[in-house]
């Protein structure tokens, strides 16, 4: 899907795109491809001499890779924008190309991002730009706002994995945890682990974009504060990503110990049957032994007898044991 952004009012006017007629129609300022085909590819190519480098979206993590100026001007910036869905949380690779010191080219001064899928800090910023005036003015702007816009995002999620470890948290402290329960905060606790380890490699990963875009001196003045405001709020996140951390520590701790405590509970109760029966086994050992001369042996109550005292030595340990609280 090619998609081109025009400013009309203040505000950013969305333009799909299906030949590359209509694409001489229009000066945009954000070019989208998403998930782009060869034709499309080669639309942009005839239209702005902008070649889409095959390798445009690999998880490449060098920074020497990920952000650089070509000989003709183009900055290309690599940057992971986060997706928290419910069944598969996920980072996507997005490729930015922007040529701002050409002006021949038809490409200077736009945007031009480059991704496989649907992402929402996109739709996101699309919103926010329809309806407010002035957001944005350039193609930095779209950049920076995208960037703004993924650390809020990130900042949403926090809240949400904080109100599901909240949950959990009153269930795990309410004790008489089972086993069964146990295992399914275990795995609540995991899902919301990977996800905010997934928010801070994202929220690291645009602090590097940004400060890009600092060191390259692209940024008027204006920008430049904003940029500084984004690195803040990242900061921020990364504060509240470490205490996240934390509160999964312990919850993971608090669980395990409670799996812990049920089966030192299973282990107590076999320790004192095994006490319990060993007066018992003890009587029958006795009573077993092939001696000739032993008095119960010719007696007519004698099995009774061995019976009845096998029976009291196992119920008096038992009974003592219940009154001390160690059969709960």
């Amino acid at each position: 899907m090619l998609n081109i952004f025009t400013l009309a009012n203040g505000r950013l006017v969305q333009e799909e795109i299906e030949s590359l007629q209509d694409l001489a129609r229009f000066q945009p300022i954000w070019v989208d491809l998403e998930s782009p085909t060869l034709e499309e590819k080669r639309w942009v190519k005839q239209h702005y001499g902008l070649s889409i480098p095959e390798d445009a979206m690999d998880q490449d993590i060098e920074e020497s890779a990920r952000f650089y100026e070509e000989d003709n001007g183009d900055l290309h910036i690599r940057s992971d924008f986060l997706i928290d869905d419910d069944e598969d949380p996920r980072s996507v690779r997005v490729a930015f190309i922007m040529n701002l010191n050409n002006a021949a080219f038809k490409s200077y001064g736009v945007l031009f991002s480059i991704h496989d899928e649907d992402v929402p800090v996109f739709r996101l910023l699309r919103l926010r730009a329809r309806r407010a005036p002035g957001l944005i003015e350039d193609s930095k702007d779209v950049l920076l706002k995208l960037f703004d816009a993924d650390a809020e995002y990130s900042a949403d999620t926090l809240e949400g994995i904080y109100d599901d470890l909240e949950k959990v948290s009153t269930q795990v402290l309410a004790g008489n945890v089972t086993d069964t329960h146990a295992s399914e905060v275990l795995s609540a606790i995991a899902r919301q682990e990977d996800l905010n380890g997934r928010i801070r490699r994202n929220v690291m990963d645009t602090r590097r974009a940004v400060s890009f875009m600092m060191r390259s001196k692209m940024l008027n003045s204006d920008q430049f504060e904003d940029a500084r405001q984004i690195l803040r709020d990242i900061e921020s996140l990364d504060n509240h990503t470490a205490f996240l951390f934390d509160k999964i520590n312990f919850l993971m701790d608090a669980t395990v110990g409670f799996i812990n405590i049920n089966q030192n509970k299973i282990i107590k109760i076999f320790s004192v049957a095994s006490v319990a029966l060993l007066p018992p086994t003890l009587i029958a050992s006795v009573y077993g032994m092939n001696f000739k001369y032993m008095p119960e042996v010719d007696w007519q109550y004698g099995y009774a007898y061995g019976i009845a005292l096998m029976v009291c030595s196992a119920v008096i340990p038992m009974l003592y044991f219940r009154k001390r609280g160690w059969l709960k």
